[in-house]
């Protein structure tokens, strides 16, 4: 299972907003899912409550078991 943590601080990433926010930095954060092949950002596809990737460079799905996900300071 993948850790919702701060890139910066390791703290736990809670839900604020809309997005990803760590309370002891003080700051927004986004998670980017890159493709455990081409390591490509994936595009993610959501329908019926489950969430699925998409690579446009391989052109299938990947395995939500196997994406690079990447947490980074948010840019205002």
């Amino acid at each position: 299972m993948i850790k919702n943590t701060c890139p910066q601080c390791e703290s736990e990433l809670s839900w604020k907003d809309q997005g990803y926010f760590c309370e002891y930095c003080q700051q927004k954060v986004t998670k980017t899912a890159f493709c455990p092949d081409c390591s490509e950002q994936l595009e993610k596809l959501q329908a019926c409550g489950s969430a699925s990737y998409f690579c446009n460079y391989c052109n299938e799905l990947k395995s939500k078991s196997r994406v690079k996900i990447v947490f980074n300071k948010a840019e205002d």
